[in-house]
């Protein structure tokens, strides 16, 4: 079969993993054990990337990601260097065949490949498939369901190289929805704690550096997926401008909160009400597009999340229950891992959480 066998996308692994996740302006990796029944963050670590080195969620610059990766290694010093990464949602091609349900496994990669070919628009040769089987709808029927991912070779290849740079073997390449879901899952468990229902729809809007992505799950899965191009960087840009600042003193000035009064309401406050206004656009969108017409509740994830006031200003205007993601707060810490900053981090950590957790599988 075309796919790589070291880099297989839904194969389940046993072992512990470090997922990686690698967006426009940090690298995060995150390490989970499970302790009996519970899961215990093992080590975790976030470095800055300098600026361009990763652009319109491609790599551009090698050695300088992987020499961002390597700080946080020899800082966390993992117990393993076996890597989960993921690609984005939209750089991978996904459908659901219907195949014979008795079929071996090699007999099965054969028809998944025959069947291949006439859903993905590019030469075989150029990209790394994989499958899974999945329930059958009905336990009388001789079909089941068999989820089909494909990818191109080039875009899991780069995250192969720079992973390989840094001194890390990567054994899997996921989705970042998918790991998103995995994930979402801690966040629902909590949830349910205060009598969230089944056939609740839940949305989460991760704020990141240059991207507001929205997904909005019913029952743990993504039925909606939209990015938009926003984030925290908007608000690093007009410090910089404002205050006639470096890029990296006005980054500095936004994490230490060290500015003047006018800040709050020169600039904060207008921030503030421009992500919700983003975050009230991107539903709107999904209410058009589906027969829902309200979420109940709604998540904020990314390094923005977590600006004093944007969850109480959520809320008053959207009109759902709010809160900021933290998929660790039920988990136990090792001693090397510094609760306070985790609990700074945590929003921003959930694809790398996600991966991590692969070794659950």
């Amino acid at each position: 079969m075309l796919r790589m066998p070291e880099l297989p996308f839904l194969r389940p692994k046993k072992q512990p993993l470090i997922g990686v996740d690698i967006t426009a302006s940090a690298v995060k990796l995150l390490e989970i054990h499970p302790q009996g029944s519970r899961l215990q963050v093992a080590s975790y670590g976030v470095a800055p990337l300098e600026s361009g080195a990763v652009s319109d969620r491609r790599i551009k610059d090698y050695k300088s990601v992987a020499r961002s990766i390597k700080r946080v290694i020899d800082r966390t010093q993992p117990t393993t260097l076996r890597t989960a990464v993921a690609v984005p949602a939209a750089a991978v091609i996904s459908r659901t065949l219907s195949l014979p349900r008795d079929l071996d496994d090699e007999e099965m990669e054969a028809q998944v490949l025959l069947e291949a070919d006439q859903h993905i628009p590019y030469a075989l040769n150029e990209v790394a498939i994989d499958f899974q089987r999945l329930p059958p709808l009905n336990p009388d029927d001789d079909t089941q369901p068999v989820l089909l991912v494909a990818c191109r070779k080039e875009t899991t290849e780069q995250l192969d190289q720079v992973l390989e740079e840094a001194g890390l073997k990567p054994v899997v390449i996921d989705v970042e929805n998918l790991a998103i879901e995995r994930a979402i899952r801690l966040i629902l468990d909590q949830l349910n704690e205060h009598q969230a229902e089944e056939g609740q729809i839940v949305a989460v809007a991760d704020i990141g550096a240059t991207t507001t992505t929205l997904n909005v799950l019913n029952d743990g899965e993504i039925i909606y997926s939209r990015d938009q191009m926003f984030g925290g960087k908007q608000l690093t840009d007009e410090i910089q401008r404002h205050y006639g600042l470096s890029r990296e003193e006005a980054g500095f000035a936004k994490k230490k909160g060290n500015l003047p009064s006018d800040y709050f309401t020169e600039i904060l406050e207008p921030f503030k009400t421009a992500t919700i206004h983003q975050i009230e656009r991107q539903l709107q969108l999904f209410y058009s597009s589906s027969n829902y017409h309200d979420i109940d509740y709604l998540i904020l994830a990314g390094g923005s999340s977590v600006i004093e006031g944007l969850p109480d200003m959520a809320r008053h205007q959207l009109g759902a229950t709010t809160l900021v993601a933290n998929p660790f707060a039920k988990m136990l810490l090792s001693d090397k891992v510094n609760a306070q900053a985790l609990a700074q981090d945590a929003p921003a950590m959930m694809i790398a959480c996600g991966l991590a957790m692969r070794m659950e599988s």
